[in-house]
């Protein structure tokens, strides 16, 4: 790869890297039409999309059986892992669970808030090139550790679905498995037909028509996000090995060759030997076309700022989906960086350790909108509601402020509703 200045680029360049989306508007009104012939004809429709799409034809939607099965086969030692990788993901998910609370600001006058879990949720798990079975526990853990009551998975069908990625189905603890994919599967989620029911939230990766899908029901049912290919950013300096670097740019190319893959340092010589270890270990990687894919295209680069300060803003400007911090100061450089969704410290911590077994939740924001979106967590599964009791006193000190505005607003009976609790 050629190593490119920051200061150079020109106007063209920036806007591929600073305004990466997710690719839907092209593919919109196709999706469009897959969710009003889900909305409309349930089963039938995704039978029909099956058959068309995925090549195969479905009797039965229901596999939770077979996930439970598959658990059972797959081998011991993936097992284990699969039950690690939970019980982190699951310990760190129980931290973010919010309690209730209430405070009395002044005699008379109590305010709270209470935390209700969504009564259903259903999760993504994508086929295809790749099996996820980790996207499989981020998803299903933190809706189980919310205490939602019923958690859907939708995987796209196929001869015989990745055991693995049915074992982690099972092992997580989903109530129910479906084996339908694609825009239907998010209708069919958001909708419900006769063989699956509607649920309030839907979440977890997928392509692009997944995406756009998701955006087609958000409004009819609680979303996550809007997430494009995947991304990683590089901040490094020349006490990084170049070798690790580059592993972790490769690493995050293979997923897509729509993927975007930044490398970005102040030193010259360190940004040269980075660039010459991704053409070294790019080739040998088992998916090295996508790899080459990813690298060559305009959101990737190896990139080289006048500073360690302008390496920064132009973190703070890409704001990626992961950023990997590896630099004498780390520590204080990640203090001073804020856009990002989830970030990786530190020679011996690489983004795969998120992405499967550490405990963070690997569904996060990209395109830029992680400088204003978090990644996916036991928030996404839960409903805040607050409450309030006054006493008489309590009712009596807020009279006047309450109808003076009421009042002021043209809203006569709401003033009348406070002073009929003082007539005789």
């Amino acid at each position: 790869m050629d190593v490119q200045s920051i200061s150079d680029l020109d106007d063209r360049r920036r806007r591929a890297l600073f305004e990466r989306d997710s690719g839907i508007g092209e593919i919109r009104e196709d999706v469009q039409d897959i969710v009003a012939t889900v909305h409309q004809d349930g089963d039938e429709a995704l039978r029909d999309f099956s058959r068309r799409f995925d090549g195969v034809e479905i009797d039965d939607f229901d596999v939770t059986e077979q996930a439970a099965k598959a658990y059972e086969a797959i081998d011991d030692e993936v097992r284990e892992a699969i039950e690690t990788a939970a019980a982190n993901i699951r310990a760190f998910h129980e931290r973010q669970v919010p309690e209730d609370w209430s405070v009395e600001p002044s005699e008379g006058r109590e305010l709270g808030r209470k935390y209700y879990p969504l009564d259903s949720a259903g999760v993504y798990a994508p086929g295809g090139t790749a099996a996820y079975p980790s996207s499989v526990l981020m998803g299903v853990v933190p809706a189980k550790v919310a205490d939602v009551e019923h958690v859907a998975v939708a995987t796209p069908p196929a001869e015989e679905i990745n055991p693995v990625t049915m074992a982690a189905m099972h092992a997580a603890g989903a109530d129910a498995v479906y084996q339908i994919g694609g825009a239907q599967a998010i209708a069919a989620l958001a909708y419900g037909t006769d063989s699956i029911d509607p649920v309030d939230v839907i979440v977890g990766p997928g392509n692009r028509w997944v995406t756009a899908a998701k955006a087609e029901v958000r409004g009819d049912v609680r979303i996550d996000m809007l997430a494009g290919p995947s991304e990683v950013l590089t901040l490094t300096d020349a006490t990084a090995d170049p070798e690790i670097v580059a592993a972790e740019v490769v690493a995050q190319a293979e997923h897509d060759p729509n993927a975007g893959v930044v490398a970005v340092t102040p030193d010259s010589d360190h940004a040269e030997a980075v660039a010459a270890e991704i053409d070294r270990q790019a080739p040998q990687r088992e998916r090295a076309e996508i790899v080459r894919e990813a690298l060559a295209n305009d959101a990737s680069g190896v990139f080289l700022a006048d500073s360690m300060d302008a390496a920064v803003a132009f973190s703070e400007d890409y704001a990626p989906e992961h950023i990997f911090v590896h630099a004498a100061n780390e520590r204080e450089l990640l203090d001073r960086i804020t856009n990002y969704g989830s970030a990786f410290v530190g020679e011996f911590t690489p983004v795969a350790a998120g992405d499967y077994a550490s405990g963070t939740n690997h569904v996060l924001p990209t395109g830029g909108s992680a400088a204003i979106a978090s990644g996916l967590s036991v928030d996404d599964f839960v409903r805040p509601a607050t409450y309030q009791q006054l006493s008489e006193d309590g009712l009596e000190t807020l009279r006047e402020t309450i109808t003076t505005l009421a009042e002021a607003e043209g809203l006569e009976a709401h003033a009348q509703s406070v002073e009929t609790r003082f007539e005789d």
